[in-house]
């Protein structure tokens, strides 16, 4: 069986449509990080759903936290902004598992109720199924992944629909926290300058907007390629910072 394993922090504006498409599964796990909104009282009111409490360590291990936790080995881990399919409900329930393959799952990726074709945020494919006794996340604090090791990848047909940003105050709040955690995982080991910072920034914004072409997105593809430009701006002069305090 499988276990679904789902972090947040102030998540109760996407929770619910998150948990409504896990209610088949016996065991769903939440790991809140210090949620001041109505988070953990919408998990409380599923029947399947345990809640479990910890401070942030970081993405990788508060994966890998979470894993421990569950009754069951194999490992289904979610956003908790994103909704699995129903067609991706029923391949879940029909495929048959094997403890050295893990799998991968397309993100159809949403802002403005739009599918975001461009920016690279198309194809997305994420792998979120996994045996915990074959493998595990990494240990990173941002961007983390499952650790390959010797598994065989099997892609899956259907997608997760997947809101990262639903107002302007979610980006900022992101590149605030994310750009944070690349400084401090990033510091002594890179080097940055505000002009590094700043060429990064436009590259990311040209990478985005043009060779990403998010341009084909209107207005949400331009808003989505600043939105990267600036993120990568502020990690380098974060890193900058962090770097010249040692």
């Amino acid at each position: 069986m499988i276990s679904v394993c789902i972090l947040t922090k102030n998540s109760a504006s996407t929770l619910k449509k998150t948990l409504d498409q896990t209610l088949s599964f016996p065991e769903v796990l939440i790991l809140d990080n210090g949620s001041k909104d109505e988070t953990c009282s919408i998990a409380a009111t599923y029947p399947n759903v345990k809640i479990f409490k910890s401070p942030f360590l970081g993405f990788g291990p508060m994966r890998n936290k979470i894993a421990s936790l569950a009754n069951n080995d194999w490992i289904l881990a979610l956003d908790s902004d994103e909704i699995l399919s129903p067609e991706l409900l029923k391949e879940l329930k029909q495929i048959h598992l094997k403890p050295d393959h893990i799998y991968s799952i397309c993100r159809h990726n949403f802002y403005n109720n739009k599918h975001i074709k461009g920016c690279g945020w198309h194809p997305d494919r994420v792998i979120r199924l996994y045996n915990r006794l074959s493998t595990n996340y990494c240990d990173s604090l941002v961007h983390e992944s499952v650790v390959k090791k010797n598994s065989i990848v099997i892609k899956l047909k259907h997608p997760i629909w997947h809101t990262p940003y639903q107002t302007t105050f979610d980006f900022l709040s992101k590149m605030q926290h994310y750009s944070t955690l690349f400084a401090e995982q990033n510091k002594n080991k890179k080097k940055s300058s505000f002009a590094i910072a700043l060429k990064h920034a436009a590259f990311a914004f040209l990478k985005s907007y043009f060779l990403k072409k998010g341009f084909v997105d209107g207005k949400e593809g331009f808003f989505i390629s600043f939105y990267n430009a600036n993120t990568a701006f502020y990690k380098y002069i974060k890193l900058k910072e962090y770097n010249e305090k040692i």
